[in-house]
């Protein structure tokens, strides 16, 4: 009895542990047919004349994103923002200690240029902390921000700003949210910054630092410039039928008050989160759905850099989940049949899109981590900075 006892409470433990990633029970709908085309961003690329370096990086991040993926958001939407930047790469996907990455470590990859072990969270093999992009950005005058269709402290944008040692220590990722002077953070997890286990309340702590803190878009509608943090989910954010323009919204907010600061530039990182879930669950219609949403995202931001012509926008992801292929299509009905392979994610190469100042310097084939060094390079941050 006793042993059945201490197997239920462990059960029950990491269940608790694991409420986060409940998006990974799979189903099979392999169909998608699309609800509502958006139409992508139009310009003249002959009559671009960007600056010859970014002042500016917004770095959009399709969680699971793999070539599948954006070709299915293709088909049924008949051209994507995505297809139209510049120049096309590739990045290869694995983790310190396995072929197969998680989006902790590749987050890291990408954010530190450092490859570190599946579920570390901005920490090298030995539990390192790392400095991270958006942590060079603020050393050198720069306004950050992250925004999230998950919760805030999940894997990817965690390892934008936090070091661990583990992807589902939320609250200690909160907390070093709190070790930072980033200007804007918008995205889901408001529990894990008030009904926290030791008591404090981050959301309090935000306000006492001097950010507006909302928990809608609707509530920060006014605000133009300073310090933000909106929580939009006590969790993660819904699903993109369901949360309706929040991404979309979200980056022209962050946009926004990111460009009135008064800095040397600006570093962002976006991510459309839930393109993964829909691959753990084998879901045609959720990834492409979210795929869709992340591309309009995408199209604000390229509004924004064409009138801007000094901001590089960088589009790629952590790793491919499903073994996603496309199986058949109807581009004239906006429908796509796809197959999926696995409920995990696999060590594929995932596709790197750029456009703007410094665009082509993402052509090629290379390391996760490069994508770090390449952005580290075009912002001119001096190697003497370097941890």
């Amino acid at each position: 009895m006793k042993t059945f006892v201490c197997s239920l409470l462990c059960l029950l433990f990491v269940g608790g542990l694991n409420a986060q990633e409940d998006y990974k029970d799979k189903n099979q709908k392999f169909e998608y047919t699309i609800e509502k085309k958006h139409q992508v961003v139009q310009f003249d690329p002959d009559a671009l004349r960007f600056k010859k370096r970014p002042k500016n990086i917004i770095l959009f991040i399709g969680d699971g994103m793999g070539v599948a993926q954006v070709f299915s958001g293709m088909t049924v939407n008949g051209e994507l923002n995505m297809q139209n930047m510049s120049h096309v790469g590739f990045n290869k996907t694995q983790s310190a200690d396995n072929y197969v990455t998680d989006s902790a470590a590749g987050g890291t990859a990408i954010s530190t240029g450092t490859r570190t072990y599946n579920g570390a969270i901005g920490v090298d093999v030995n539990g390192k902390p790392l400095t991270t992009i958006l942590e060079y950005a603020e050393r050198n005058n720069k306004a950050t921000g992250l925004v999230s269709t998950s919760a805030i402290t999940h894997a990817t944008p965690a390892s934008f700003i936090a070091h661990q040692p583990k992807r589902m220590m939320y609250e200690e990722i909160a907390g070093d949210f709190m070790n930072t002077d980033i200007d804007v953070f918008i995205g889901g997890g408001a529990d894990f910054f008030t009904k926290r286990v030791d008591g404090r309340n981050l959301v309090t702590e935000l306000s006492d630092k001097g950010y507006r803190v909302g928990y809608s878009l609707e509530e920060v509608e006014a605000v133009k410039s300073g310090q933000l943090a909106v929580l939009t989910a006590v969790g993660h954010n819904a699903g993109y039928r369901d949360r309706g323009e929040m991404l979309v919204k979200s980056t022209e907010k962050a946009i926004e008050v990111l460009s009135n600061a008064d800095s040397k530039g600006f570093f962002l990182m976006v991510e459309g989160s839930q393109i993964d879930w829909g691959g753990h669950q084998n879901d045609a219609s959720y990834v492409t759905g979210e795929v869709l949403d992340m591309d309009k995202a995408l199209g604000e931001a390229m509004k924004f850099a064409i009138e801007d012509r000094n901001t590089l926008i960088i589009v790629t992801a952590d790793h491919e989940t499903g073994g996603m292929t496309v199986e058949n299509g109807d581009p004239t009905k906006g429908k796509v049949s796809t197959g999926f392979t696995t409920g995990n994610h696999t060590a594929v190469m995932v596709p790197v899109f750029a456009f703007g100042p410094g665009a082509e310097a993402f052509s090629g084939v290379y390391d996760n981590t490069e994508i770090f060094e390449k952005m580290y390079k075009l912002f001119r941050f001096k190697e003497k900075d370097r941890d």
